[in-house]
């Protein structure tokens, strides 16, 4: 009788015809007669988003997504697995009002989040900047955390839309691993490995490593790529109370640069989606090395302290033809006639980071405390070298077929300028969740930031050096408050405002003003169906006082001569959808509205919208495994996304008379994702074809970088697990 009440209540909790929020453990207590094997099959019905229950690592301070006054997201390992991710682009597709706004060059993936771009100063893996200008590898990654809006209390000098944490694996007490192999379309093959175990008979030390080796052809003519990647940590436990992991990355890149081609007076035009206008010798390099060292304190049993080191260091170098429609002598003409330029730089960054944190819990008198003390102290000294750009190589027409064979010859490109940048940023901040009753509880923080960016230009034509040097400090305070009126509904409305460092100079050589952000958020969080759903609404408006844009006058190509646009303002609606219905069967679906406006006449026009940020993105994947019968182990799964109409091209200038640039509009479009798996005590296969009906869209910066999307293709993944 208990056995059949136990099954009909969860059922019915399934199905979600029961009006009381119970947790499983609870039906099952109801028989505690149920043993073993019967009881381990019952508890797989469930099957929860638990990673949904799990602190933001980024968020530094060890806050339940349920008391976090604000949206956030986690990517877990098993979807990235299930959907076999070979890119940011991929696991973006998970995610609602995060994608990639562009792939200048087809070497990198612009990431935008709420109608701004992410640089690499919203970019950490491990909570340690990362630069994003160069392709990530994804094989080493454990899981994705996003933080979306602001998060300048904890970081200091980031963009408005969020951050982007990529989390590797880590080390495990125990020996295991894999080995696989992916071929894909293109001639694509990646052979990866990972390994992990212990050290010594007391196994206080455990290490992990892995790794991976891609190279392949592309869909477009003439494009190619070959990227190695490696990934080693270990943990050393002191004691019981202290432990350290050392984490390092590696990636080593290099690829074709192509700036592709398809507008021609700022409209989009027919044109084969393989073909290449490029130089074939063209390339973008690119080499980035972390290292980081975490040391952790118990000091007790509610408090804690962190402390990181890292290093991080890049280098790249591009040398190709300049990008059409770029210059003034560099357009497409009507006629298809196309005079090439070409162009070379080289950039070095060397990248330091000291962290401290002070976590902690304690009452005052019936209102508890959750604190968060922290410093952090960051140096960066950038080095880029600007090449004198070879002007008219050559003379071709982009609709004849193109002919690698009769390229002119590889001149020498003489040196230009050199660009020293150090930076150095310090910043202290405080933060407490505050728990005035079990149901309301109020996040409230301030950090101060303080900053000197200096910049020196060498000319090599005169040797003269020129110098700008920016003192910026400023306080960031954030003010959150949350209303649980049960433990599965959540409440939220905050206010924050931060201050960005504006790099670069205006039209007159001066340095540029700080911008300052306000942002508002309001939203609920729900988990539903004993956690089986999880459904979350937010809505948000972001402010930003000093909007600057490169200058265009006269033609200006220098990417930090910039005019200020004005303010800019940022709004809209986010739906995220978690859930886990029925055994084996697991659901992701978002939903993004967004508009980004200027709000001034000063420079574009009044109202117009922010280029490369659709108004509306959305995302329904689905995933599901047989766990029983003939085909136990095998996965089956749909990826489906939609990327909202946007636009690229030239903003029209109100101070321009009769000004000639115009924005190019960009169509919206729909892509399918399907994917097969089986696993078979050792051996896993995974199979994915993406793109299953062959949409047609673009990636595209200004006018000038316009690569199509990829075509139909396939991957097939092939592991052994020991």
């Amino acid at each position: 009788m208990y056995k059949l009440y136990s099954i009909i209540a969860l059922l019915f909790s399934i199905y979600g015809f029961s009006q009381e929020t119970r947790n499983f453990k609870e039906i099952l207590s109801i028989n505690d007669t149920i043993k073993n094997k019967k009881s381990e099959l019952l508890k797989e019905i469930i099957i929860t988003a638990n990673q949904q229950n799990d602190p933001i690592n980024v968020g530094k301070a060890v806050i339940k997504p349920m008391d976090l006054p604000q949206a956030t997201s986690i990517i877990s390992s098993a979807v990235m697995s299930n959907q076999q991710t070979q890119s940011l682009t991929d696991i973006l597709k998970n995610a609602n009002g995060v994608y990639i706004m562009g792939t200048t060059g087809g070497y990198q993936e612009e990431i935008a989040s709420r109608g701004f771009p992410l640089s690499s100063s919203n970019t950490f893996k491990n909570g340690i900047r990362y630069f994003n200008g160069m392709v990530i590898e994804t094989s080493g990654l454990d899981k994705v955390e996003l933080i979306k809006g602001s998060t300048a209390l904890l970081y200091g000098n980031v963009a408005a839309g969020g951050i982007l944490n990529l989390i590797t694996k880590k080390p495990k007490f125990e020996f295991g691993g894999e080995i696989g192999a992916t071929i894909g379309s293109f001639n694509t093959y990646k052979p990866t490995f990972d390994v992990y175990n212990t050290i010594g008979e007391n196994k206080k030390i455990a290490f992990r490593i892995n790794g991976s080796f891609e190279k392949g052809n592309s869909f477009r003519d003439y494009v190619t790529s070959e990227r190695k990647y490696i990934n080693p940590s270990s943990i050393i436990k002191f004691n019981a109370k202290t432990q350290l992991l050392v984490e390092g990355d590696y990636i080593k890149d290099k690829r074709t640069a192509d700036f592709g081609v398809g507008i021609i007076n700022y409209e989009l035009i027919d044109f084969p989606r393989n073909k290449f206008v490029g130089v074939s010798w063209g390339y973008y390099k690119s080499e980035q090395a972390l290292i980081s060292a975490t040391l952790t304190r118990k000091l007790s049993e509610n408090w804690n302290l962190n402390f990181v080191n890292g290093i991080r260091f890049y280098q790249n170098e591009l040398f190709s033809n300049t990008r059409p429609n770029s210059g003034t002598n560099g357009f497409v003409l009507s006629n298809g006639i196309w005079t090439r330029s070409l162009q070379k730089n080289e950039a070095k960054d060397n990248y330091y980071i000291q962290q401290i944190d002070l976590k902690g819990n304690f009452n005052t008198g019936k209102i508890s405390h959750q604190l968060l003390i922290g410093m952090d102290s960051e140096q960066f000294k950038t080095e880029t070298i600007a090449y004198k750009n070879y002007n008219n190589y050559d003379t071709i027409n982009i609709f004849d077929t193109y002919y690698s064979a009769n390229e002119a010859p590889i001149p020498n490109l003489e040196k230009s300028t050199k660009t020293t940048a150090p930076i150095n940023r310090f910043g202290v901040y405080i933060q407490d969740l505050i728990s005035v009753t079990s149901k309301i509880k109020v996040l409230a923080g301030i950090r101060y930031s303080y900053q000197d960016t200096r910049s020196d230009v060498l000319n090599f034509s005169n040797n003269i050096i020129t110098n700008t040097t920016n003192f910026d400090g400023a306080f960031s305070p954030r003010i959150g408050l949350i209303y649980q009126p049960t433990n599965n509904h959540s409440f939220f409305a905050s206010y924050s405002n931060s201050f960005e460092i504006n790099t670069g100079q205006d039209e007159s050589g001066s340095a540029l003003k700080p911008s300052i952000i306000d942002q508002y958020e309001l939203g609920v969080k729900n988990k539903l169906f004993d956690q089986r759903l999880f459904l979350n609404i937010t809505t948000y408006q972001i402010s930003n006082d000093k909007f600057y844009q490169q200058s265009l006058t006269n033609g200006n190509s220098y990417s930090y001569i910039k005019v200020l646009a004005g303010e800019v303002r940022s709004h809209g609606v986010e739906i995220d959808i978690i859930a886990n219905p029925l055994k084996g069967l697991s659901l992701l679906a978002g939903y993004s509205f967004n508009e980004t406006k200027y709000r001034d006449d000063s420079y574009f026009i009044k109202g117009s919208q922010l280029k490369y940020n659709p108004k509306n993105t959305a995302n329904f994947n689905i995933n599901y495994k047989f766990e029983s019968g003939k085909i136990k182990g095998l996965t089956i799964g749909l990826v489906n996304t939609y990327f909202g109409t946007r636009y690229a091209g030239r903003p029209t200038r109100v101070l321009v008379t009769n000004d000639t640039r115009k924005l190019t509009y960009i169509p919206d479009y729909f892509q399918f994702d399907g994917t097969m798996g089986y696993i078979q005590k050792k051996w896993r296969v995974v199979t994915k074809i993406s793109n299953i009906f062959n949409a047609l869209n673009y990636n595209i910066h200004d006018d000038n970088s316009v690569n199509p999307i990829e075509p139909r293709n396939y991957s097939a993944t092939l592991t052994y697990i020991f």
